[in-house]
């Protein structure tokens, strides 16, 4: 729904559950950060529904889940690396790109991007790893230190988020961007009907539902 739903859902006991399922793979994950929710740049027209979408070339994460989604739009998908993502975009080797306020901005892809979409596809978490064997060999009292260390990172990454967000916009407005605040979310969500139920034959309907009604 908004920032507030997705912290509250990786503060709570959802997100706790998740940073356990790190350590078979050697993690000890230590915390939830966030890079924000993501918006669509292009450098060929504004994108106002998702039928604007049809045919434009964007360059997104390495990612299945992001890709069957963005395929859901018409959108014909260039998986790439984030480094070369301001080469492929000067260059045209692609149209667009999406990332949260803060990545366009540090990334300064309003040099190579015109349109803005505040489309909001997307909430992007981030999260603080170690390795779970150095993290084993930890006094109780180091154990906290890192657990409160990562507590103080979060709230410095969220607090940065909610500058970026707050200021985004009119800093993107005045290096040349045109911006569309007014995007109509509901035929977004309608248009990825037929990948959510996918999504929800892989994930598991009862959990993404426990994600979306949470309060």
């Amino acid at each position: 729904r908004d920032k507030a739903h997705a912290r509250a859902v990786l503060d709570g006991p959802i997100g706790a559950e998740l940073l356990t399922k790190f350590e078979s793979k050697g993690f000890k994950a230590l915390g939830w950060a966030e890079n924000g929710f993501r918006h669509m740049t292009n450098s060929k027209r504004d994108v106002k529904a998702p039928e604007d979408l049809k045919g434009l070339k964007m360059r997104t994460m390495e990612n299945p889940v992001h890709i069957a989604a963005y395929k859901g739009f018409g959108i014909v998908t260039t998986p790439m690396a984030f480094p070369e993502v301001f080469t492929a975009l000067q260059q045209g080797t692609v149209d667009g790109q999406e990332n949260p306020l803060s990545v366009i901005l540090a990334a300064k892809f309003d040099q190579v991007q015109k349109h803005l979409s505040l489309t909001g596809h997307v909430y992007s978490p981030c999260i603080w790893v170690m390795n779970k064997a150095v993290f084993d060999k930890l006094s109780a009292a180091d154990k906290q230190a890192f657990l409160e260390a990562a507590a103080e990172g979060t709230k410095a990454n969220r607090a940065r988020v909610d500058e970026d967000d707050a200021k985004g916009v009119a800093d993107l407005r005045s290096k040349g961007m045109t911006v569309i605040d007014n995007v109509d979310k509901a035929k977004f969500v309608a248009a990825l009907a037929p990948v959510n139920a996918e999504f929800e034959k892989q994930f598991g309907k009862a959990n993404m539902d426990k994600i979306r009604n949470y309060k």
